[in-house]
């Protein structure tokens, strides 16, 4: 089942994705998608439904980040062996992790925009688990059946602001628009391994990266028990994971970073795509 949210920001409504690629609205059935409809409860009853039975969604509406008042955003850094090669850094022992504030959250297809004193933002396609049950110290064995879904993540990255401003990764992490999220949000039952995924982006035609989840260091079920052992896991946070080789930072000879005017597509296996373009703040 592909869930979504769709309208403008801040008003979206629930929908999902039809078996002909076509938005049937869950109006009348939930209030929206978010951690208090992500329960399996819930979702079974949605899985019930005959989507043919559902209003069609006319014209082609804006998408809204897949699940709506996500909880916590927590972000896992240096999680594919061939990423920590290319910038240079050690294999982690154990995962590490970041935050990215909320108000980056935007649409998967929404403008991402450069804040004004960016000249060295970059890209980085992720896989995006959304916690579907509460949980605190799980083990990995029951760690995925706290998991409501996948969705794709562009975890966009000013490179200056993350490690030249005095502070850790957050401030580099959490520009307004630098967290696009979808387009839909896949549940479980539809994704047999998250550790066999294959993931791209492009910038501007050119593909960057090319990776796949099976290359993570850490698993999603290892993340999801780490993270468990520190805090409590909500329904609706938000976890990306990590990802591959290929980011601007790292290119050859001369790095490559966004400027006005690219676009940006990110691409995971069995999740959809997302689409952005790239402006400046005046």
């Amino acid at each position: 089942m592909k869930l979504l949210r769709y309208g403008e920001t801040g008003t979206e409504k629930p929908g999902l994705l039809d078996q002909d690629g076509r938005i049937r609205d869950l109006s009348g059935e939930v209030a929206d998608i978010t951690g208090a409809t992500l329960d399996e409860a819930t979702l079974a009853r949605l899985r019930a439904l005959d989507p043919a039975d559902l209003p069609l969604v006319e014209g082609n509406p804006r998408l809204g980040p897949c699940v709506g008042n996500i909880g916590k955003f927590l972000c896992i850094g240096l999680n594919y062996s061939d990423h920590a090669a290319e910038t240079g850094s050690e294999i982690p022992e154990y995962p590490i992790l970041f935050l990215k504030a909320n108000s980056a959250i935007c649409g998967p297809n929404d403008t991402v925009s450069l804040p004004r004193e960016s000249r060295h933002a970059d890209w980085e396609v992720e896989l995006g688990v959304v916690i579907g049950k509460a949980g605190k110290y799980l083990s990995e064995a029951e760690a995925l059946d706290h998991v409501a879904g996948y969705c794709i993540v562009n975890d966009v990255s000013e490179r200056r602001f993350q490690s030249k401003l005095n502070g850790q990764w957050t401030k580099g992490k959490s520009c307004d628009t630098f967290g696009p999220v979808g387009p839909w949000l896949v549940t479980r039952d539809e994704i047999a391994d998250p550790q066999k995924l294959g993931l791209t982006s492009d910038v501007n035609g050119r593909r960057m990266q090319d990776g796949n989840t099976g290359n993570m260091i850490f698993s999603v079920a290892r993340i999801i028990s780490h993270l468990s052992e520190l805090m409590t896991l909500h329904p609706g946070d938000l976890i990306a994971t990590g990802t591959p080789s290929g980011v601007g930072m790292a290119q050859k000879p001369s790095r490559v970073f966004l400027r006005a005017g690219d676009e940006m597509v990110m691409r995971i296996e069995g999740l959809g795509e997302q689409r952005q373009s790239v402006a400046q703040d005046g």
